[in-house]
């Protein structure tokens, strides 16, 4: 097993203080990451039309890939606690060169800030249409290859990732949801079926509040989840390190 290196302060629970030191810590807090490098790894600012505001966009291209023109993408929705310009602290590209090293084909992940409206519409502030028209629209910039896209989110991204499959048909090809922020009868529920053909990736820890739900959810796909397990983990990225590489998997296996 490859040796993986601590993450501090990447989770919501890892917030360090004078009275607070990794022995405090419960080990499946505190996340990992992979012992691999970042590849080209970019951090810009885009005019969103659909936010209404100047937001960041970034992207990670496996370390050995170039610019990574011609690859298929990943989008990576985040969760309410963090944004776009958090992604190179939480290692997410590390993990893209890992997924490569362990015979994986290369992908790009891309994504922007959304803000804190769960990647749904607003009357002002439409981060999921920034999903769906400008996130294309910069990756074809930079060359990536934009036919149709994989869909990573975890928390309020991870339902985000959801409705966005299921909100526009034919767009995304795989979605991987990490313990999504759904509720029992939501939107994300009543149009399930449009995620017929859909490969989705269900990830939640059972420490977790979420987990009856992102369960329950799973029984109203209409057709079994194609990776996704439920292990001993809470709503942070302790346990969203540990399922980032079966992410990875994934990811890689239905990329066309």
């Amino acid at each position: 097993m490859k040796r993986r290196t601590l993450l501090a302060g990447a989770g919501t629970a890892l917030t360090l203080t004078a009275a607070t030191s990794y022995s405090q810590l419960r080990p499946a807090d505190v996340p990992v990451l992979p012992d691999a490098p970042a590849g080209d790894e970019r951090l810009e600012q885009r005019v969103s039309r659909a936010r209404g505001r100047t937001v960041d966009f970034w992207t990670a291209v496996p370390a050995g890939h170039g610019d990574g023109r011609g690859l298929p993408v990943c989008l990576v929705l985040h969760g309410a606690s963090k944004t776009a310009a958090d992604f190179p602290a939480l290692g997410l590209a590390r993990f893209l060169t890992d997924s490569v090293r362990r015979g994986n084909a290369p992908f790009v992940l891309a994504g922007a800030t959304g803000g804190r409206l769960g990647w749904r519409p607003g009357p002002a502030d439409d981060p999921q249409r920034m999903v769906h028209e400008e996130l294309p629209a910069w990756c074809a910039e930079r060359g990536f290859a934009t036919r149709s896209f994989a869909v990573l989110g975890w928390s309020m991204g991870g339902a985000g990732a959801l409705l966005l499959a299921e909100t526009f048909p034919g767009f995304v090809h795989c979605a991987a949801a990490l313990s999504p922020a759904l509720a029992a009868g939501d939107e994300a529920f009543t149009r399930a079926g449009a995620l017929r053909g859909v490969p989705v990736g269900l990830w939640c820890g059972t420490d977790d509040g979420l987990a009856d739900t992102a369960r329950a959810f799973e029984k109203v796909l209409p057709q079994p989840k194609a990776a996704g397990t439920y292990e001993p983990g809470r709503h942070n990225f302790g346990y969203w390190s540990r399922c980032l590489p079966a992410v990875c998997d994934l990811v890689a296996r239905v990329n066309p």
